[in-house]
This record gives C-alpha cells, sequence and structure tokens, in this order.
C-alpha cells in the first residue's frame, strides 16, 4: 500500500512494508527483528553502497520502534548484539 503525499517541495509517495508470507500474523515483532538483521548481513557482505540492502532498512525502519533501533545499533557497536550478523 502506497500513499502520494503533497509537500511544499513537491510530490512524494509514501509506502508501509510490504506483506511477508514467513510473517502472516498482526504481530510483526520477528519480522521487525529479521529485516534488521538482514540489512547488518546485506551491509557487511556487500558493503555500504550496495542499493538492495536499502529495502531491508525501509522495511524495519517501517516496523521498528526506534527505541528498539538505537538499543541495537548500540549492542552492534558495542560487540554485544545477540543477533547473528
Amino acid at each position: 500500500m502506497s500513499v502520494s503525499v503533497m509537500s511544499d517541495k513537491g510530490e512524494y509517495e509514501v509506502k508501509t512494508a510490504p506483506f511477508d508470507a514467513r510473517f502472516p500474523n498482526q504481530n510483526q515483532t520477528r519480522n521487525c527483528w529479521q529485516n534488521f538483521v538482514d540489512f547488518h548481513r546485506c551491509k557487511k557482505i556487500k558493503g555500504d553502497d550496495y542499493e538492495p540492502c536499502e529495502y531491508f532498512k525501509r522495511v524495519y525502519r517501517s516496523l521498528c520502534p526506534n527505541a528498539w533501533v538505537e538499543k541495537w545499533d548500540e549492542q552492534i557497536e558495542g560487540g554485544v548484539f545477540p543477533g547473528k550478523i
């Protein structure tokens, strides 16, 4: 689903995270986590400039609370993140 929104600089499109059959339930916590981990794995393997990795970032930024992302980023920087990246 997408919605066109008019801003003072022109029109832009706002998109929500697409349906993912791996996470069919209303609770999207695991979907948030998986896309966060997939983004960082993609960046690690392909590098910071690999554009397709941005898909995972857009999805997790859409699904995850900002506080979770900040905490996970701090854990990655501190070397104590519980996921395998």
